[in-house]
Protein backbone atom coordinates (compact mmCIF):
# COMPACT_ATOMS: atom_id res chain seq x y z
CA UNK A 1 0.00 0.00 0.00
CA UNK A 2 1.51 3.44 -1.15
CA UNK A 3 -1.62 5.47 0.56
CA UNK A 4 -3.06 6.48 3.32
CA UNK A 5 -6.38 7.61 3.92
CA UNK A 6 -6.09 11.35 5.73
CA UNK A 7 -8.88 12.96 7.75
CA UNK A 8 -9.73 16.34 6.96
CA UNK A 9 -11.08 19.22 8.84
CA UNK A 10 -14.16 21.00 6.92
CA UNK A 11 -16.26 23.51 6.81
CA UNK A 12 -18.94 22.49 9.79
CA UNK A 13 -15.66 21.41 11.57
CA UNK A 14 -14.10 24.88 10.98
CA UNK A 15 -17.71 26.68 11.59
CA UNK A 16 -18.14 24.98 14.99
CA UNK A 17 -14.68 26.29 16.28
CA UNK A 18 -15.18 29.64 15.18
CA UNK A 19 -18.42 29.99 16.23
CA UNK A 20 -17.06 28.86 19.89
CA UNK A 21 -14.15 30.64 20.00
CA UNK A 22 -16.48 33.92 19.03
CA UNK A 23 -18.90 33.13 21.67
CA UNK A 24 -16.00 32.74 24.64
CA UNK A 25 -14.22 36.02 23.12
CA UNK A 26 -17.55 37.85 23.53
CA UNK A 27 -18.00 36.72 27.66
CA UNK A 28 -15.44 38.87 27.88
CA UNK A 29 -14.07 42.80 27.29
CA UNK A 30 -11.14 41.85 24.88
CA UNK A 31 -11.38 42.23 20.96
CA UNK A 32 -9.55 39.05 19.37
CA UNK A 33 -8.63 37.51 15.62
CA UNK A 34 -9.25 33.76 15.85
CA UNK A 35 -7.61 31.72 12.62
CA UNK A 36 -8.27 27.88 11.64
CA UNK A 37 -5.85 26.27 9.21
CA UNK A 38 -5.81 23.25 7.47
CA UNK A 39 -2.79 20.37 8.55
CA UNK A 40 -1.07 21.78 5.37
CA UNK A 41 -1.09 25.70 7.26
CA UNK A 42 -3.57 27.29 4.49
CA UNK A 43 -6.60 29.32 6.02
CA UNK A 44 -9.97 27.65 6.54
CA UNK A 45 -11.77 30.04 8.42
CA UNK A 46 -11.22 33.73 9.97
CA UNK A 47 -12.87 36.01 12.51
CA UNK A 48 -12.41 39.63 13.83
CA UNK A 49 -14.34 40.54 16.99
CA UNK A 50 -15.67 43.95 16.89
CA UNK A 51 -12.95 46.27 17.78
CA UNK A 52 -10.18 43.39 16.80
CA UNK A 53 -6.91 45.42 16.07
CA UNK A 54 -5.59 44.74 12.42
CA UNK A 55 -2.06 43.27 13.79
CA UNK A 56 -3.70 40.81 15.68
CA UNK A 57 -4.84 38.87 12.41
CA UNK A 58 -1.32 38.17 11.26
CA UNK A 59 -0.52 37.08 14.71
CA UNK A 60 -3.44 34.91 15.18
CA UNK A 61 -2.75 33.17 11.40
CA UNK A 62 1.07 32.58 12.41
CA UNK A 63 0.07 30.80 15.34
CA UNK A 64 -2.91 28.85 13.81
CA UNK A 65 0.08 27.70 11.28
CA UNK A 66 2.87 26.66 14.10
CA UNK A 67 0.16 25.06 16.29
CA UNK A 68 -0.34 22.79 12.91
CA UNK A 69 2.75 22.31 11.16
CA UNK A 70 4.25 21.01 14.92
CA UNK A 71 1.43 19.43 15.92
CA UNK A 72 1.97 20.97 19.13
CA UNK A 73 0.40 24.02 21.11
CA UNK A 74 2.61 27.22 20.46
CA UNK A 75 4.96 28.60 22.94
CA UNK A 76 8.47 28.69 24.26
CA UNK A 77 8.84 24.87 23.37
CA UNK A 78 10.51 22.83 20.94
CA UNK A 79 9.18 20.69 18.28
CA UNK A 80 10.18 17.76 20.79
CA UNK A 81 8.37 20.08 23.60
CA UNK A 82 11.35 20.80 25.00
CA UNK A 83 11.70 24.25 26.55
CA UNK A 84 13.29 27.02 24.26
CA UNK A 85 16.01 29.57 25.48
CA UNK A 86 15.32 33.17 23.94
CA UNK A 87 18.33 32.56 21.84
CA UNK A 88 16.59 29.63 19.89
CA UNK A 89 12.84 31.08 20.78
CA UNK A 90 14.04 34.35 18.06
CA UNK A 91 15.93 32.47 16.21
CA UNK A 92 13.59 29.52 14.83
CA UNK A 93 10.63 31.84 14.26
CA UNK A 94 13.14 34.12 11.81
CA UNK A 95 14.47 30.72 10.15
CA UNK A 96 11.02 29.43 9.37
CA UNK A 97 9.57 32.70 8.61
CA UNK A 98 7.36 35.08 11.20
CA UNK A 99 3.94 34.28 9.40
CA UNK A 100 4.25 30.58 9.57
CA UNK A 101 5.92 30.09 13.72
CA UNK A 102 5.79 32.03 16.85
CA UNK A 103 7.27 30.95 20.19
CA UNK A 104 4.45 32.77 22.24
CA UNK A 105 0.82 31.07 23.26
CA UNK A 106 -2.52 30.78 21.78
CA UNK A 107 -1.98 28.23 19.19
CA UNK A 108 -3.50 24.97 19.21
CA UNK A 109 -3.32 21.73 16.89
CA UNK A 110 -6.58 20.48 16.18
CA UNK A 111 -6.73 16.78 17.03
CA UNK A 112 -8.90 14.27 16.17
CA UNK A 113 -8.90 10.42 16.65
CA UNK A 114 -4.82 11.42 17.11
CA UNK A 115 -4.30 12.65 13.88
CA UNK A 116 -3.23 16.46 13.79
CA UNK A 117 -6.30 18.37 10.53
CA UNK A 118 -5.34 21.55 11.71
CA UNK A 119 -4.58 24.27 13.90
CA UNK A 120 -6.31 27.71 15.68
CA UNK A 121 -4.37 30.27 16.64
CA UNK A 122 -6.20 33.42 18.54
CA UNK A 123 -4.68 36.89 19.16
CA UNK A 124 -5.72 40.09 21.14
CA UNK A 125 -5.21 38.88 24.98
CA UNK A 126 -2.78 38.27 27.23
CA UNK A 127 -1.64 34.46 26.37
CA UNK A 128 -3.88 33.19 29.30
CA UNK A 129 -7.19 34.39 27.67
CA UNK A 130 -5.92 33.11 24.26
CA UNK A 131 -5.75 30.02 25.04
CA UNK A 132 -8.78 29.87 26.81
CA UNK A 133 -10.81 30.71 23.33
CA UNK A 134 -8.66 28.49 21.22
CA UNK A 135 -8.89 25.71 23.62
CA UNK A 136 -13.57 26.54 23.75
CA UNK A 137 -12.75 26.38 20.17
CA UNK A 138 -11.85 23.25 19.39
CA UNK A 139 -14.04 21.58 22.84
CA UNK A 140 -16.72 22.49 20.35
CA UNK A 141 -15.58 19.79 17.75
CA UNK A 142 -16.63 17.06 20.93
CA UNK A 143 -20.13 16.01 21.16
CA UNK A 144 -21.10 16.54 25.14
CA UNK A 145 -22.07 13.35 26.28
CA UNK A 146 -25.07 13.45 28.43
Amino acid sequence: MITRQALKLNWEGTNRILQAAVRKVQEGDIPMSIAIVDEGCHLLGFARTDGGKPHNIRIALAKARAAASNRKPTGKISSTGQPLDDHLAIAIPLAAGTDMYVTFAGGLPIMVDGHCVGGVGVSGGPAEQDLEVAHAGIAALTPERT
